[in-house]
């Protein structure tokens, strides 16, 4: 499930439920009922990015109502951990080419870190001053997770272009695809449809991070016309707060 910007819950096999990049409560694309976070059911486990409100924003909030752990990029929940916003068993330390498996019960199923081209800091408001105040928030990343089935999902994180998408796409073969498109703070349609088409080419793509911010006027009609009526992948278009089954 989608639920605006590069949020997704899955759910996995087995019936673990993973949130990626929770930024609900304040998020204009977010359906209403899932800005309360009661609704959101349970948590298993959370995988952060990086340390931009908009994909970090609820993830502290969800770990502490769930005691679920948060994988994130290293130093970014390092800070955490000193900051005090997340208790240290919260807050898993992991970086680029790292893989955990989250689940002693379900061992098959495995999360690594991989390279993501944008930037990463944690806004802290500190609570002597009132102030904002700007912390370390790690590299940036993005997640390549493994199913128990063997399905795999890469979730981009917020990216430009790099070249070692390509070998992404050769050494872990994803078959689904989780891109942003909004442009300006990631890469654009026409961008992420060359990722997609000549450097990843998994069986599913979809498209995120796009219709919350002005200044990233990246659009799914634009990606759609990108990535043209013929090839192996297929788009697929996701409307915030439904479910869909990959």
């Amino acid at each position: 499930m989608w639920l605006g910007q590069s949020a997704f819950r899955l759910t996995t096999p087995s019936g673990k439920v993973i949130v990626i990049d929770p930024w609900l409560r304040t998020n204009p694309k977010t359906p209403e009922d899932y800005r309360n976070l009661d609704n959101l059911g349970k948590v298993d486990l959370i995988l952060v990015t990086h340390g931009h409100f908009d994909h970090i924003a609820d993830a502290p909030a969800l770990a502490l109502m769930h005691q679920a752990r948060v994988f994130a990029p290293g130093d970014l929940n390092q800070t955490l951990t000193v900051l005090k916003v997340l208790p240290p068993e919260l807050a898993p330390r992991m970086n680029k080419g790292g893989t955990v498996t989250p689940f002693a019960d379900v061992p098959k199923l495995k999360v690594t870190a991989v390279h993501a081209e944008h930037s990463s800091l944690y806004v802290w408001k500190n609570p002597a001053t009132g102030q904002d105040e700007v912390h370390v928030g790690g590299e940036p990343v993005g997640f390549m997770i493994e199913m128990e089935n063997g399905q795999k999902i890469y979730h981009t994180g917020d990216t430009g272009l790099f070249g070692d998408m390509k070998f992404i796409g050769e050494y872990y073969r994803p078959d689904v695809l989780l891109i942003p498109i909004g442009g300006n703070f990631t890469m654009d349609p026409v961008d992420a449809a060359h990722a997609t088409r000549e450097w990843i080419k998994p069986k599913l793509v979809v498209p995120m991070h796009f219709g919350t911010n002005p200044l990233a006027r990246g659009t799914l009609t634009e990606f759609e016309q990108a990535m043209g009526k013929d090839g192996p992948t297929r788009v697929l278009p996701l409307t915030p707060g439904i479910a869909v089954q990959f």
